[in-house]
C-alpha cells in the first residue's frame, strides 16, 4: 500500500489533451508537460515541480482533491456538480486503500480539467517508480 499520495491538476485545451506524444514518457516534452499522462502512474515520472501537494493522510488527500474540483465548480456541468460529493466519498476510500484517484471533466470552451491523486512509495501497480520528491 502507498504511504503517501501526490496531487496533480491540469486545466487546458482539448487540443493539447489530444496530442498523444507529450503524454508518453518517451517523448521529449513529457517530463515538463503538465498535460496528464496516458497512464496515471506516469505522473511519478514527471518533474517534481508538477507535484501540487503530498499527503500521508488519506482524508487530507481526498479533501485536497475535492477542493480542487470545487474550485472549478461553476464551470462544471450541472450533472457533474451533483456527482462531486459522491466522488469525494469514493476518493477518500480509494486513497485509504492505496489507490489512485483521477477525475476528468470537459468544461465550456473545449477545456478539460484533470485532478489526480497518485499513490507513491510504492505505487500499487508500478512499485519500481521512485518518488518524484525523494
Amino acid at each position: 500500500m502507498s504511504d503517501h499520495h501526490h496531487g496533480y491538476t491540469w486545466l487546458g485545451s482539448g487540443r493539447e489533451l489530444a496530442k498523444d506524444g507529450p503524454r508518453r514518457p518517451a517523448h521529449g516534452e513529457f517530463a515538463l508537460s503538465r498535460v496528464p499522462p496516458l497512464e496515471l502512474a506516469h505522473w511519478l515520472l514527471k518533474s517534481p515541480a508538477l507535484v501540487e501537494g503530498t499527503w500521508p493522510d488519506p482524508q487530507q488527500a481526498a479533501d485536497w482533491w475535492v477542493t480542487r474540483v470545487r474550485a472549478h465548480g461553476d464551470a462544471l456541468l450541472p450533472h457533474d456538480r451533483q456527482q462531486v460529493s459522491t466522488r469525494t466519498q469514493a476518493a477518500a476510500r480509494a486513497v485509504a486503500g492505496g489507490e489512485d484517484v483521477a477525475g476528468g471533466w470537459w468544461l465550456a470552451g473545449g477545456r478539460f480539467l484533470s485532478v489526480c491523486l497518485i499513490g507513491c512509495s510504492p505505487h500499487r501497480f508500478r512499485p519500481e517508480y521512485r518518488c518524484p520528491t525523494g
